[in-house]
């Protein structure tokens, strides 16, 4: 087994809760860590024989351009969506933040982890 992580992906997007939020939009930063079984591509050398890191890029910075209300449902969608492309990962871990945040003081981001475990 192998952990395959996207670290610090970096997306303008219109995820919030405030009127200005989906209109001007606001920083946005996803980590995205894969657990899966790389003994074929170890041996192989194939990228077809493992997760294709730019394919998951893709279907990261598509979720990210569907606005929503909270980031717990902007990382779920993220989750399913690499869970649904890549039923090989049998545990996945998203981590979306929101960057200095509307909340009337200073905060350097808003974050949260939703992690999956796939029964293989």
């Amino acid at each position: 087994m192998a952990i395959i992580a996207l670290e610090k992906m970096m997306f303008h997007a219109c995820h919030g809760c405030f009127e200005e939020e989906n209109i001007i939009g606001n920083q946005f930063e996803v980590s995205l860590q894969m657990e899966t079984d790389t003994s074929q591509v170890e041996r192989t050398d194939r990228v077809e024989d493992t997760v294709n890191y730019a394919a998951v890029y893709e279907l990261v910075k598509k979720e990210m351009s569907v606005p929503s209300k909270t980031i717990e449902n902007a990382a779920a969608r993220i989750l399913n969506c690499v869970h649904n492309v890549f039923p090989q990962v049998t545990r996945i871990t998203v981590k979306l933040s929101k960057l200095h945040p509307s909340l009337g003081g200073e905060v350097k981001r808003a974050s949260v982890t939703i992690v999956h475990f796939s029964e293989q």
